[in-house]
């Protein structure tokens, strides 16, 4: 995620912290002032955040280590003021493997509340409201508690992209299968979502955001299950575009711009007798001619590191890896030689006469 600032690595997961939390600590620091509280008050409960974000981290863990018991990697945990963000490269289809991360972050919570309730002194009395507005250091572990057992309440709404949502989903898929399943979790997320939007109109408008990140995630992950669907069972060389454009790394700047100009493609293969030499985009051409590079040869502007496919693998691995990376365009290889390209347009197109066909 751009502008973020890498903690370091758990793993071999990455880290990071958006830098939008600054502003967390930054209202913190601000609301302490405007109470008038002193520097060690304000230290403090600033603090807290960030033990609370450690738990957070902490949940976000059990997820990325449970996913690397079944293969699934996780590049990064990135840290944002609504929470953290687990990216894992994909969500196992199998049901029971999906049950068991989705509830392997909200169960490290558990544990650290149970091991603080454990480690603490029974409270003599019921907590005022009063216990609950400063942090002190006599209620900091008591409030760390309390915020882990919402942590594990707040997860389990069955609404994606929450742990409760993904939990639903996977209960229902061992009956209904993924796609059906998916839908109803989606529609309940949905209307859940609606409901937090109306409640924070009139009492929280930080609702209204969780209800909007709720409902645009359950709306996502809908759409993204379905055409899934769509694509099982089909080989890149049914959706692959097999008439295009290519360049010569010889070939002038000039000449590319001529193509450019003459097609509708926006991206180009840079190829030599057949293998894959570089792309290269409109935006790369475009800055050349600012640079006044017009005579140079494609191979000293194009990009190098390509990553291709073959005929023969799965479409839906180049969907999610085109949803992942927003890369404009990839070569397709049959025998290691140039047999057409692929990207997000043609796939969409191919979902669209699916669906067509389907309905």
């Amino acid at each position: 995620m751009k502008w973020s600032l890498k903690l370091g690595r758990v793993a071999g997961i990455r880290i990071l912290v958006h830098w939008t939390f600054v502003i967390l600590l930054a209202w913190v620091a601000f609301s302490e002032a405007q109470r008038g509280s002193d520097l060690p008050t304000t230290l403090l409960a600033m603090g807290f955040i960030l033990a609370v974000f450690l738990c957070v981290v902490l949940h976000e863990l059990g997820h990325a280590l449970t996913a690397q018991r079944y293969g699934i990697n996780t590049k990064m945990i990135t840290l944002l003021p609504i929470g953290g963000v687990a990216s894992l490269e994909r969500m196992p289809e199998k049901p029971k493997q999906e049950l068991l991360i989705a509830v392997a972050g909200p169960a490290v919570n558990v544990v650290i509340a149970l091991l603080l309730w454990l480690v603490l002194p029974s409270l003599t009395s019921v907590p005022t409201e009063e216990f609950f507005m400063r942090i002190t250091p006599g209620n900091f572990l008591y409030l760390l508690l309390f915020v882990n057992v919402i942590l594990v309440l707040f997860n389990a709404i069955p609404a994606f992209p929450m742990d409760g949502g993904r939990v639903l989903r996977a209960l229902l898929a061992f009956k209904l299968g993924r796609v059906r399943a998916t839908q109803i979790a989606a529609n309940l997320g949905q209307l859940l979502a609606i409901g937090f939007v109306f409640i924070g109109f009139f009492y929280n408008p930080f609702l209204i955001l969780i209800g909007a990140f709720v409902f645009f995630g359950a709306y996502s992950e809908n759409i993204m299950v379905q055409h899934l669907d769509y694509l099982r069972g089909h080989k890149v060389k049914e959706g692959m575009i097999t008439h295009f454009v290519t360049l010569a790394p010889t070939e002038t700047v000039r000449q590319a711009l001529d193509k450019l100009l003459a097609g509708s493609e926006h991206e180009f293969v840079v190829e030599k007798e057949g293998a894959v030499i570089g792309t290269l985009t409109r935006s790369q051409l475009i800055q050349a001619v600012k640079e006044d590079m017009m005579q140079k040869p494609v191979v000293e502007i194009m990009s190098g590191d390509v990553k291709t496919f073959n005929v023969h693998d799965k479409l839906s691995e180049v969907y999610t890896e085109l949803q992942k990376t927003r890369v404009p365009l990839y070569p397709v290889l049959e025998n290691g030689r140039l047999a057409g390209v692929i990207n997000t347009d043609n796939i969409n197109e191919f979902i669209l006469i699916k669906s067509a066909l389907t309905h």
